[in-house]
């Protein structure tokens, strides 16, 4: 059952900043060719100018979603409501997610090739979206660091990186977001992480907070899955592992039910609960509704305790990368 919307937008505070967004944010990736099958510009553009009308004022992108499109796409349906929108973007993977780079040098060209195509004089929050190994991590942020200074950039952010690179960047800058993949089936970074970053002040916000789209219950089969999909390539989505997800979704559905809102809508409320800030992504308006939704569940002690039961960690079957993805994540 969905959940109808019928409240304001609750808002929070991006770590130690003063920037104020929408407690659910919107991620934008989908609306990019080749990640999730068919996207329509004009229906994405759409989605976002009706995220602004709810309320939302965090959108998620970055460089390398369809190379430059995404970012353009944000850019577009930003012009004359730049004001209205807090703007994260990231840099460092190269094109189509094929290898990392932290060079200082490629920091300050990555930057000024972001603010070209969103057509903004400044980003809002600066990701870097995967930790180079190759370079120490004092250099990357303090490269962008002087972004900061510049004028191109207001805060800095990471994403996926381990809890000892994060407390080694905040010592050369303060890092006001983590961004990691969370969900009922992504828990791994609760160990360490998530510790760690509450006690730095860093906001954590949680991308595929429904598990790339597994537990809102649409996909019931591989073949639902367009051809150049991604999720083709993931361990989650293939053989006996997309059978064994499935039930997993049945389970999350049963509670769903009781407390009158759909399995999406009670897995984002789950990430709330526990201190995230969701930007599930979309590319329709009527799933931007439900998922907006999960703002006004509220979950008990007693529920999140039957849910850490049927969602434990490590209860999903196979991993959410490939092997060349996940070697990526935590570093």
């Amino acid at each position: 059952m969905k959940k109808e919307l019928n409240f304001e937008m609750k808002t929070r505070t991006l770590g130690n900043s003063d920037l104020v967004v929408s407690s659910i944010g919107l991620g934008l990736m989908g609306m990019s060719p080749g990640i999730y099958g068919e996207t329509n510009d004009n229906e994405s553009i759409a989605t976002i100018h009706h995220a602004m009308d709810l309320g939302v004022t965090f959108f998620d992108t970055a460089d390398v979603y369809g190379n430059g499109h995404n970012e353009r796409l944000l850019g577009q349906a930003l012009k004359g409501r730049r004001h209205s929108a807090i703007i994260a973007t990231k840099f460092s993977l190269g094109p189509n997610f094929q290898g990392v780079n932290g060079r200082p040098d490629y920091v300050k060209k990555a930057i000024d090739n972001s603010l070209l195509r969103l057509g903004v004089d400044y980003i809002d929050l600066y990701y870097q979206h995967r930790v180079d190994p190759k370079i120490p991590i004092e250099e990357t942020v303090g490269a962008m660091s002087d972004l900061v200074k510049a004028g191109k950039v207001r805060y800095l952010g990471l994403s996926e990186a381990s809890a000892g690179t994060i407390r080694r960047a905040s010592a050369v800058h303060p890092i006001t977001a983590l961004e990691t993949e969370y969900s009922l089936w992504s828990r791994e970074m609760e160990d360490e992480i998530l510790p760690t970053v509450r006690e730095l002040g860093i906001t954590h916000v949680a991308y595929s907070p429904l598990s790339r789209g597994f537990i809102s219950g649409e996909l019931k089969s591989f073949d639902c899955l367009a051809e150049d999909d991604f999720r083709r390539l993931m361990p989650r989505f293939q053989g006996d592992n997309f059978k064994k997800n499935i039930e997993l979704v049945e389970k999350i559905r049963e509670i769903a039910k009781e407390k009158n809102c759909t399995t999406s809508q009670l897995a984002i409320a789950w990430t709330i609960s526990n201190g995230a800030l969701p930007i599930p992504g979309t590319k329709h308006q009527n799933y931007l509704e439900e998922n907006i939704g999960a703002l006004e569940i509220e979950l008990t002690r007693e529920d999140l305790a039957r849910i850490d039961v049927i969602s434990p960690k490590n209860v999903a079957k196979g991993n959410r990368y490939s092997d060349f993805g996940i070697k990526t994540v935590n570093l």
